[in-house]
This record gives C-alpha cells, sequence and structure tokens, in this order.
C-alpha cells in the first residue's frame, strides 16, 4: 500500500504544478505556425547556406497533391514528409530556362505522424532535418549522400 500511495502522490504533484500535460485537449499547430517553425529552421543556416536557402520557396501544405505522389509512384501520403522540386545547384546552367523557381515542400500532416510516433526529438527538430535534407538536394546531395553522414533512422 506504502508504494502505491506514493505513486499516487507522485501523480497529484504533477498534476497540481502543472508538469503533466492533458494532451486530449492539445492541437498540433496549424498550417502558420508550422510554417512558422520551418522558416525559423531555414534562418538558423549558417552564412554560407543561409544565402542559398533565401532563393528557395519554401511551402508548407498538408499533405503531397496527387500528381507528387503518383511521378514519386508513392501510394500513402502520410510516406512523403518533404520534397525538393528544381534544378539542384550543382546540374543548373547558364542555358537553362528556369520553370519557377526552385522550392522546397514540407508536408505537415507525415511530419507530425513521424513526430508522434518517434516520441523523443521536439516538433522543431524535426521541421529542421526534413527542411536540410530538402535543402541538400538543393545543393546537389543524392539521398545516398544525405545518408552517409545523417543516419536519421537508427
Amino acid at each position: 500500500m506504502g508504494a502505491r500511495k506514493r505513486a499516487v502522490d507522485g501523480l497529484s504533484i504533477l498534476r497540481s504544478t502543472g508538469a503533466m500535460m492533458d494532451w486530449t485537449r492539445r492541437l498540433p499547430p496549424d498550417l502558420p505556425a508550422f510554417e512558422a517553425m520551418a522558416h525559423a529552421a531555414r534562418a538558423a543556416l549558417p552564412a554560407p547556406y543561409a544565402d542559398l536557402a533565401a532563393g528557395v520557396a519554401l511551402r508548407v501544405e498538408d499533405f503531397a497533391d496527387a500528381a507528387m505522389l503518383e511521378a514519386l509512384e508513392i501510394d500513402s501520403p502520410f510516406a512523403l514528409t518533404g520534397l525538393y522540386d528544381g534544378i539542384p545547384l550543382t546540374e543548373k546552367s547558364v542555358m537553362d530556362q528556369p520553370h519557377g523557381p526552385d522550392v522546397i515542400w514540407l508536408f505537415r500532416r507525415p511530419i507530425l505522424e513521424e513526430w508522434a510516433d518517434r516520441g523523443n526529438i521536439t516538433l522543431g527538430a524535426l521541421i529542421a532535418h526534413v527542411f536540410v535534407h530538402e535543402f541538400a538536394h538543393h545543393v546537389g546531395w543524392s539521398d545516398a549522400d544525405i545518408a552517409a553522414i545523417d543516419r536519421w533512422w537508427e
């Protein structure tokens, strides 16, 4: 009985100090708040990369659209957290006709799903990770190049 009483008392302390959060009433960040977190990740890049990143459009949507998923042969919209759409700097030529700005897409719902599944990282850190991964494609890195230095899935 003594151990059980201590556990109940500990729960009471957590509740009374506000250290315990009622997650049933918490809502995930909406698109504007999520986008602000993505812009903060871009702003945090060190100087040599910040200028390059400023030239890339940043778009945040709940999910990738059907055309993106089909082009990438992805069945589930939850399987794509981000996408770089553009010509990597290592492949650009003065002869290229621009088709529009290079874009880094971040998809809120799949990122939130991964964040909830992981449970060991802040949402801001995960958003920054996905942004930096997609930005690495902009500067010409392949998925294999990125995986060689960033073993995120482990």
